[in-house]
C-alpha cells in the first residue's frame, strides 16, 4: 500500500471530530486532543511513540482490541497508550478471512514496528 492510500484510509477511519493526528509509516498513528496545548506535536508524537510502541511480551503493551471499519476496508487495532491505533489493511493479511486475533497482532506487531523506527508520514493540524 502506498503512503497516499494509508494516510486516505486512515483520514476515513478516524472520527472527523479529531482533527489533530500524527501517522507514522507503519500505520500507526496519535490522535492528540489537547494539540494547542502541546508546543510541538511532532516531537510530542515521536516520544509517545518510543514509550507506547514497542511491544514486550507480558507488559501492557501486546494487549489490543480490533476494530472493524464502516467507512473504509480493514481495521484500527487499539492498545497501550491513550489515542494510539494502528490501521491494517485487508491486503496486509494472507487469510482472506482473518479473526480479530489475527488482525490484532499483524496491527500489533506494525505499531511495534513504528515503537522501534519511528517515522511520521504525516500530520494533520487545525494549528496554524
Amino acid at each position: 500500500m502506498s503512503e497516499a492510500e494509508l494516510i486516505k484510509n486512515v483520514k476515513l477511519a478516524i472520527n472527523p471530530k479529531f482533527q489533530d493526528w500524527v501517522l507514522f509509516k507503519n500505520g500507526t498513528y496519535i490522535i492528540f486532543d489537547n494539540a494547542d496545548t502541546i508546543k510541538s506535536v511532532k516531537d510530542e508524537a515521536i516520544n509517545q511513540m518510543k514509550e507506547f510502541g514497542p511491544v514486550f511480551t507480558g507488559g501492557p503493551a501486546g494487549d489490543f482490541g480490533t476494530i472493524h471499519l464502516n467507512k473504509t476496508e480493514g481495521w484500527i487495532v487499539s492498545g497501550h497508550g491513550y489515542g494510539m491505533y494502528t490501521y491494517v489493511s485487508p491486503s496486509e493479511i494472507e487469510n482472506k478471512n482473518p479473526n480479530d486475533i489475527e488482525i490484532g497482532v499483524f496491527g500489533r506487531n506494525k505499531r511495534d514496528l513504528d515503537g522501534k523506527k519511528p517515522e511520521i508520514i504525516y500530520i494533520n493540524s487545525t494549528r496554524k
